[in-house]
This record gives C-alpha cells, structure tokens and sequence, in this order.
C-alpha cells in the first residue's frame, strides 16, 4: 500500500496499459501536476513496475514501459474495475469493457481461488499468516488477535 496508496499510481498504470508511454502524454491524459507525475514514474520505476528507456538523445527522453511486474498489475485494475461497475456504472452500463482476445468474448474480471477456481468473497475465506509474516511483528498480541483461530461458538 506504500507504493500504490496515493490516488495516482494506479491512474498512471492504468494509462500504461493504454499505451501511454511518455512524460508529456501522462501529463496531458490525466491532467498531473508536473511534479507530481515526476514523483509517480519514479517511484514506480525505483519498485520495478515500469522502466526507461530512452528514445531521444539531445535532451535525453525516455518512454516508461510496463515492466513484468508492471504487467501483473493488471488483474488489480480489472478487479478495480468489475467492483466500479457492479456498484458504481450509470444505468446505460459500464464505461468501459473488457475484451478477451483468446476466447473473443467481452467479460469481467472474477477474484477465484487458485485451486477450486470458486469465487472468493469476505465471508468464505480467512486471512492466515504466511511464512513471509515478518517474526517481530508476528509476536505482537494485536497481531496474534488478527490472525487468531475463531472456534465456532
């Protein structure tokens, strides 16, 4: 959430995903501050999700390209968008449709588990510590609290 909890990360993703690719077109797409874009191309590329590459010389420029990372974001902007159309689309539909090229049929995205391929909804799943649960947090009683076993009463 450091990294994608400001309001225009994803906005910045999503126009990746467009095929934007230059300051400028960020700039004009989204009507960023200067500044602020600059702060968001950084930081994504310092994590990895985009990379430069420079297409001019004198002065240098650079077009920022979705990285493998960057690619896997997808599935977050299209969550984001199946929740933004049950709950917030006008009545004529949603704005915008998502298209899978490998059956040809227009579709939405689906959170499923990875192993039954059942939807997966607050209700029906639990949140469990990981092995990559950092130890030190891990013994904090608020912590313990969280994660704790619920008995049926």
């Amino acid at each position: 959430m450091d990294l994608l909890g400001d309001w225009w990360t994803p906005l910045v993703l999503r126009e990746c995903f467009y095929g934007i690719a230059r300051f400028d077109d960020f700039q004009r797409e989204l009507g960023i501050a200067r500044n602020t874009l600059t702060d968001r191309l950084r930081r994504l590329v310092a994590e990895g999700l985009l990379e430069k590459r420079a297409y001019q010389r004198d002065p240098v420029r650079y077009d920022y390209v979705l990285t493998e990372k960057g690619r896997d974001f997808f599935g977050v902007l299209a969550a984001m968008s199946a929740w933004g159309d049950k709950w917030l689309a006008a009545e004529a539909g949603p704005p915008v449709t998502l298209h899978h090229e490998e059956c040809g049929h227009d579709t939405s995205a689906e959170v499923v588990c990875a192993q039954c391929g059942e939807p997966l909804t607050a209700e029906a799943t639990r949140m469990r510590m990981g092995p990559g649960y950092p130890p030190k947090l891990a013994e904090r009683p608020d912590v313990q609290r969280r994660f704790a076993t619920q008995d049926p009463a």
